[in-house]
């Protein structure tokens, strides 16, 4: 039997809306929310057929599957992507901020368009995701924004400056945004994962991901599925007391 929350809606009705989610984590976060019977929207940047193909997965497992596309960095094309959610009826109860990109290198080489790119993908997008959609959770009284941070946002990652900066402002902006919607049911949070096998790692050899699972007390790297099954806790009804959260999934790394 599908759960309700106080306001009556059964979480099978919801809408998810998650950013970035044509691949890695979240695309994986779209099946598991896909696996309830939830609608799920598929946002991506460019990627129409990965995206595509997560919805085709997310149908087969019985939920209605939407894709939808933004350059995230734009007010005016976050804008109109609500509006052709709005057309099909749609107005997410849950927003998974996942979109993300990564830079590495020494800062001394950093451009200030590279760092620019990366907080406006990174940080930006959350901003302006959050304002145009938290309305309507704060009109039900009921909401979830699940931001997805990263572990080098909490300890700082040598040569990844930009990326760290930018996932310890979204550590910020969760717990303030959390103070700011607690009095109207929606929850802010936060999901700081460690090394996570995607293809953000692909940089990596063979050796080098062998010294970094050395490093990680559990002795491995994180799957895309353990990511998701914490993000999908944080949204359920039951997890309305936790807000303004940066939990770090990481295997114990980092504590």
């Amino acid at each position: 039997m599908a759960m309700e929350h106080g306001g009556g809606k059964r979480l099978t009705d919801m809408t998810v809306l998650i950013t970035g989610a044509s691949r890695g984590i979240g695309a994986e976060v779209a099946v598991r929310f896909a696996s309830v019977g939830m609608n799920v929207v598929i946002h991506y940047g460019r990627s129409l057929e990965a995206a595509n193909e997560v919805a085709r997965k997310c149908l087969e497992l019985g939920a209605n599957a939407y894709t939808v596309s933004a350059d995230l960095r734009s007010k005016d094309q976050i804008i109109k992507m609500k509006e052709r959610l709005e057309n099909y009826g749609l107005h997410p109860d849950i927003l998974i901020n996942n979109a993300g990109i990564s830079h590495y290198g020494m800062l001394t080489d950093l451009k200030e368009a590279e760092w620019d790119d990366v907080m406006d993908v990174n940080l930006k997008s959350v901003f302006l995701c959050s304002q145009q959609f938290m309305p309507y959770m704060i009109s039900q009284r009921y909401g979830r924004i699940i931001n997805m941070s990263s572990v080098w946002g909490l300890t700082g990652g040598s040569c990844e400056v930009a990326y760290s900066a930018s996932k310890g402002g979204i550590n910020a902006f969760t717990k303030a945004l959390a103070k700011e919607l607690a009095p109207s049911g929606v929850t802010v949070n936060a999901v700081a994962p460690g090394a996570v096998k995607t293809d953000m790692m692909e940089r990596f050899d063979k050796e080098e991901l062998r010294s970094l699972e050395d490093e990680i007390p559990v002795g491995r790297l994180a799957s895309a599925k353990e990511i998701s099954s914490l993000v999908y806790f944080l949204a359920l009804p039951e997890s309305g007391y936790i807000t303004g959260q940066i939990i770090s999934s990481n295997g114990g790394w980092y504590t």
